[in-house]
């Protein structure tokens, strides 16, 4: 017997998996239903380390993962079929379902920074940095690890919260800013932002001592 996918959000769900495969095609995800909600939380990894997560209506049955591209193609066929499950391909655990905001930042400011950080690429691709080439890829890599917004919060202001730009250009490039704004949240060990429309977490990397772009006291 063959088990649907249980996704009633096709247009919401065909979004985030038409994005994800754009940036990964052969991207996993992982569908977990959200108790009692008749929603599932859409999760999949970015291929530069930041896991990414839409809820859309429908329960899914279980905790299962399969191919982005499979689940995509069979939301667009109109079809309710689960794609041949691949739940040994998902190797990452998530961060924890309890987590606390630390600040709010507002939509353009997001879209601002992750701008400037494409900007920066292009022009040191395009003329090197300091007069010297530089591998695009290294480029990328030092940029996304690079601390774009720091906040400190009342309740610890002896210990920021670095957002770096790998999560800034996850939550831009994958469709989740709107209109609101964007909320910093924590969750033990990792921090996400948190837009209308999904969310981007990663590992917090206190151990980074890069310069940050800008930082925002706790308001």
């Amino acid at each position: 017997m063959t088990t649907g996918h249980g996704l009633d959000g096709v247009a919401d769900a065909g979004a985030f998996l038409a994005r994800l495969a754009r940036l990964d095609p052969a991207a996993l995800v992982r569908l977990r239903p959200v108790p009692g909600a008749g929603r599932t939380t859409l999760w999949a990894r970015l291929p530069w380390g930041v896991l990414v997560a839409r809820t859309v209506t429908g329960a899914a049955p279980g905790d299962v993962t399969v191919a982005a591209g499979e689940l995509l193609a069979e939301l667009a066929a109109g079809g309710a079929a689960l794609p041949r499950r691949r739940d040994d391909g998902w190797r990452w655990p998530l961060p924890p379902p309890a987590s606390r905001a630390v600040e709010t930042l507002p939509a353009e400011e997001v879209r601002r920074i992750a701008a400037a950080a494409a900007g920066t690429l292009r022009e040191a691709v395009t003329h090197g940095v300091s007069g010297r080439a530089v591998g695009q890829r290294a480029l990328r890599d030092a940029l996304l690890d690079h601390v774009a917004v720091v906040v400190t919060p009342d309740s610890a202001p002896d210990v920021p919260v670095e957002v770096p730009q790998r999560l800034v250009q996850g939550l831009v490039r994958m469709g989740f800013l709107g209109a609101g704004d964007v909320q910093v949240r924590v969750a033990g060990h990792w921090v996400g932002l948190i837009g209308p429309y999904g969310a981007a977490w990663s590992r917090k990397v206190a151990e980074l001592s890069l310069t940050p772009v800008i930082a925002h006291p706790n308001g």
